[in-house]
Order: structure tokens, then C-alpha cells, then sequence
């Protein structure tokens, strides 16, 4: 069985951002399937090229898993409608590369960003074959809890264009109980929706670790390390993060340490470095995997999305990463993920938003070092139980084999 994904965010290990895809790629081509990716000649994370491309599309391979790297503008990082032009960009480069990948059985879109998802649609369609679609994040509900999407017309257009989508797929694939919740609630017939969760690689993380090198060229041996590391958007939140540092910042014990790149790292340093914060370091961008080393050497890690209805609906995938990584979280989320910390009794639950909150639960665990061993312990065995991305490989792989035979 042959897979095609159509995704411009795929990541492979030695990239910054999610793993995922590669992941359960891996475990499809361990089971005797192939798998092709169109995606994008730049990393999502930093709008930066990883491929010199001629022409529309670059064959390449990662680790058995046929890559056709396609053009995408690269203006990722300038602004919202220079973004949109990037997605559109990879939208029509990636139809022709699709058309181009060789016979398949399944086609797969994911979606955000919608447009690949369009792009999934038509390949399927002109090819005849199965259409999965793969939603990942409630679009456009999202943009426009976050105002970031207010046309009215616009927003017409994207519901419309969802719900067509939906309706063309011939199975929806979510990675959140909600997302579940949120289709059915539209009207998509059960036996249409399966879930499969964001998870973790257990063999990845080691939380006996403590990343003595990353923390000596942090200067940062001993201290109480609290660490961010993902994404740096407007959605995340960062802002809180920053002004809970300044409250502690006599806390000579404690360092914050944010590790990761995106479109806002430059206004968040600019905001550090106007509170003169002495606690906080911006370590940069890591490769996934290297991100073991990195959880290794914190003490607690921190999950923070805006205080917005629609983002109590989502499975961070840095969550499963922290708690896998036997790293108490200090959750500035609520919702469906808060439920998976709190049944794990993996870390502290904070209102979004509430820096006064945060600072005080950062203090409780840097106080008492053992409740935090405690509680990363706790997340490590919940997370390698219910979590665990061998299993979901396998509910995975079932699925598009079912598709694949119609």
C-alpha cells in the first residue's frame, strides 16, 4: 500500500517543530508500505530553505519515506497576508508534484493550513483515489477566536470552504477527543471520524537524563531550570511567560529557558530585554532530536496557549513530549489536555493568562525539587501507557489499509 501526504509542515528529525508524520511514516514502512510526502522547501518553524531546489519540485529521501520538497514563497514569518500568500504559494506547487508522485492507493491531506488540504482533494480526485483528511487544529474557528481572521466575508468563505471539505473527505482522522466531539457535532456520521492522538516515541526520552551539557553551555548547571520549547506565535502566549519571569526575577534559583523560533521570538526578546529580565535565556531553535536533551536538562516545563475557548479544545503535541520526558508541566491550557495532566497528576493546572498563578506554581516546584521528580515520574508512566506511538501506529496503518482496499 502506497500513502501520499500532501503536508507543508512536515518536520524530520533533525528539524526544529513535530514529528509526527515521520513517525508513524517510519512505522508504516516498517510494516511493508511505502509512504511520499509533497511538502515544503522551507521549515515551518523558521522560514528558513532546507533543500536547493530547480524547478517546481526536489526528490529526495528521508529514511525511506520519498520526499517531493515543492516551492513555497518564502514570507512564512512577514505578516498574516504574506502568510496566506506562502500558503497559496505551496497550495499550487504541491498539485502538480502530487500528480507527479507515481501511482498511489491513499491520498492524505492535514489541515492547518487549510489550502494543502485543498490540494489533497483535487490530487485525490483526479486520481480516483481515496481522499483522508487529517484535522490537527479547528479551521478557521481558531483565527477567528483569535480576531486574526474578522472579514465577514472572509469568514463565510473559510466556513464554507471547511465544510466542503469535509463533506469530499472520505474519512476524517482528528488528533483530539473535542475535534471528535466538534465534527459530530456538524453532522459528520460516526463511522466517518476515527482519532488518533498526538503520542510520543517512548524509546525518544530517557527522564534519568539531566543534560548536564546543554545546561553547562546554558550557564545554567544550578539552577532550577523552567523550560518553553515550541513555537513562538501570537497563539502562544509568551507574553504571560515573560511577565511571570519579572515576578520572580529575585528568585536567583530559578531560569527560564525558552527554546525554540517562530514569528514573535524577536518582539518577546525585545520584551525581555525591556524588563531587563536576568532570568530568561532564548536558547534558539533545536532539532527534534535533540529536543530529548533538551527536556533533559529542565526541571519543569511549561505548556501556555491565549486564554481563547477554541484552544481548550487541542492535544499539544510538546505536552506528551514534556511528560514522556518525566518533566512536571506547569499547563497554562485548560480543556481536554488538562484532563490528561491532572488523571496523571503530572503537574500544576494555571488559568491562561494568569502570570501571578504561574510564578507561584514555578515557585512551589523549584521549593520542593522532590514533588517535581514526583510528579515527572508520574507523567512518564501515564503518557508511555496511554500515549504511546507504536500503538497509534498501528490503529494508523489499519486504517489507511482499509482505505486503500475501499
Amino acid at each position: 500500500m502506497h500513502l501520499l501526504l500532501i503536508h507543508q509542515a512536515l518536520a524530520a528529525p533533525n528539524q526544529p517543530g513535530g514529528t509526527r508524520h515521520y513517525e508513524l511514516g517510519q512505522h508504516l514502512i516498517a510494516r511493508g508500505h511505502a509512504m511520499t510526502v509533497v511538502t515544503s522547501d522551507l521549515n515551518y518553524m523558521t522560514g528558513q530553505a532546507v533543500a536547493s531546489r530547480k524547478g517546481v519540485f526536489v526528490r529526495e529521501d528521508l529514511d525511506g519515506i520519498a520526499l517531493l520538497r515543492a516551492y513555497t514563497y518564502p514570507a512564512l514569518h512577514r505578516s498574516f497576508v504574506w502568510r496566506v500568500v506562502s500558503f497559496l504559494s505551496f497550495m499550487v506547487s504541491s498539485l502538480w508534484a502530487g500528480l507527479n508522485a507515481g501511482p498511489v492507493d491513499v491520498v492524505m491531506g492535514t489541515t492547518p493550513p487549510i489550502f494543502q488540504a485543498v490540494t489533497a482533494w483535487l490530487v485525490a480526485a483526479l486520481r480516483r483515489k481515496p481522499f483522508l483528511l487529517e484535522v490537527r487544529d479547528l479551521w478557521p474557528e481558531f483565527a477567528i477566536d483569535m480576531g486574526v481572521l474578522r472579514n465577514p466575508v472572509l469568514i463565510r468563505l473559510s466556513r464554507w470552504l471547511e465544510s466542503f471539505l469535509y463533506s469530499q473527505a472520505d474519512h476524517l482522522l482528528v488528533n483530539s477527543p473535542a475535534y471528535r466531539d466538534y465534527l459530530l457535532h456538524r453532522g459528520i456520521p460516526v463511522a466517518k471520524v476515527s482519532m488518533i492522538p498526538n503520542g510520543v516515541e517512548p524509546g525518544m526520552f530517557h527522564p534519568a537524563e539531566r543534560g548536564t551539557a546543554l545546561r553547562r553551555q546554558w550557564g545554567v548547571e544550578d539552577k532550577f531550570v523552567v523550560m518553553y520549547a515550541g513555537a513562538m506565535g501570537i497563539a502562544n502566549d509568551l507574553s504571560t511567560l515573560l511577565r511571570a519571569a519579572n515576578r520572580l526575577r529575585d528568585h536567583v534559583e530559578i531560569q527560564f529557558v525558552i527554546v525554540g523560533d517562530g514569528k514573535e521570538r524577536g518582539n518577546l526578546q525585545q520584551e525581555a530585554q525591556a524588563l531587563q529580565l536576568p532570568n530568561v535565556l532564548f536558547a534558539g531553535s533545536l532539532p527534534k532530536a535533540q529536543m530529548p536533551e533538551a527536556l533533559a536538562a529542565a526541571d519543569a516545563c511549561v505548556a501556555i496557549l491565549q486564554n481563547i475557548p477554541m484552544f481548550r479544545t487541542t492535544y499539544p503535541n510538546k505536552v506528551f513530549d514534556y511528560m514522556a520526558a518525566g518533566r512536571p508541566t506547569l499547563l497554562a491550557i485548560d480543556g481536554v489536555i488538562r484532563r490528561v495532566v491532572e488523571d496523571a497528576v503530572g503537574g500544576f493546572f494555571v488559568p491562561p493568562g494568569d502570570d501571578a498563578t504561574l510564578a507561584e506554581a514555578t515557585l512551589v516546584l523549584a521549593s520542593n525539587p522532590e514533588l517535581a521528580h514526583v510528579m515527572g515520574e508520574n507523567a512518564s508512566t501515564y503518557v508511555r501507557k496511554h500515549f504511546d506511538r507504536g500503538v497509534q501506529a498501528d490503529e494508523f496503518v489499519a486504517l489507511v489499509t482499509r482505505l486503500s482496499a475501499g
